[in-house]
């Protein structure tokens, strides 16, 4: 890896959360990966070491809170706690995947709102800023009293689909939920395509039918979620496009979290290529066959250099 940026007080470390993605952001930012080590002892406690000086440096650490949740979580805090105790200048949360950031709301009485406690814990640590990947609501970024920078992966997302020849009047850009026509019509404008959703409602059986708002037939259909978890939306929406007459179905999503039987449904339903970012580490992970995997490494490691440079984050907001 090349270490030729030329200030020496960024410092990036990473985590159990993502190492493949963390040393592909330090290789972008132009400096080797910082020096630490993470133990779980027997009784599942969790120890970190920072082998190296930190005093008066602005660190970043790199920490997806996939699953598991709750251990990926703890070692960011646990690491925030002893960088805070060595005397960091800043404390930068970098996290391509935030985990929780599902609950963000009482949807029924005496529920929790773990996204706000997540964020509070995040603060109380030491965290002086966050930076992150496309939150499963932009509302999220007013959890925090410290700056929040939210990146979004439409942009990876629409050259990906550019490079494969899929834009402009023959390509559909679906929604298969009503709560992400936006994110869907985004990607439209990205495209220059048109733009459909899938709505369900029960029929007099008590049977749950899809149907589609838009024209499909004869198109190609794309459709775009912020996560695929259980995959049962994605799969469910491919079935009733090619039901309602789409020439072929893809599905893209920034996060891949391939939970449960995910796999296995994606694999038996009838979409062709399934694009997912790299802000989950699926090198370990039994994902469905049709996946293509775009990197997210250029778009943070740019933050991060823009953050510690105090330039503009605008331009990454634009394509």
């Amino acid at each position: 890896m090349a270490n030729n940026y030329s200030d020496s007080s960024l410092k990036i470390f990473s985590l159990n959360g993502n190492q493949p993605l963390a040393e592909k952001i330090a290789n972008v930012v132009g400096i080797e990966l910082g020096k630490s080590s993470v133990r779980h002892f027997s009784d599942g406690e969790i120890q970190i070491n920072i082998e190296e000086s930190i005093r008066g440096d602005h660190v970043y650490i790199i920490q997806s809170t996939s699953n598991p949740v709750n251990d990926h979580l703890l070692e960011l805090l646990i690491m925030i706690d002893a960088l805070k105790r060595a005397s960091a200048a800043t404390i930068n949360v970098v996290m391509p995947y935030f985990g929780y950031a599902r609950q963000d709301r009482t949807a029924k009485p005496r529920e929790p709102i773990t996204a706000k406690l997540v964020a509070n814990l995040i603060q109380k640590a030491g965290a002086t800023r966050v930076l992150t990947l496309d939150l499963h609501t932009v509302q999220l970024q007013g959890f925090f009293d410290i700056p929040v920078d939210n990146l979004f992966t439409l942009p990876l997302l629409a050259e990906h689909y550019r490079h494969l020849g899929l834009c402009e009047e023959e390509v559909v850009i679906v929604s298969p939920k009503n709560s992400g026509v936006g994110r869907a019509w985004v990607l439209s404008e990205y495209l220059n395509a048109t733009l459909a959703i899938i709505d369900h409602h029960i029929d007099e059986s008590g049977n749950e039918k899809g149907y589609v708002i838009g024209n499909i037939i004869g198109k190609t259909c794309i459709m775009i979620d912020d996560m695929i978890n259980t995959g049962e939306t994605l799969a469910k929406g491919a079935n009733v496009l090619m039901t309602e007459g789409a020439k072929d179905v893809y599905a893209c999503a920034s996060h891949g979290l391939f939970s449960a039987n995910a796999t296995e449904l994606l694999n038996a339903a009838p979409i062709k290529k399934i694009c997912v970012t790299d802000s989950i580490d699926l090198s370990n992970k039994a994902t469905p066959e049709v996946v293509d995997i775009i990197t997210c490494a250029d778009l943070m490691g740019d933050g991060i250099k823009r953050i510690h440079e105090n330039i503009p984050m605008s331009p990454l907001f634009k394509f």
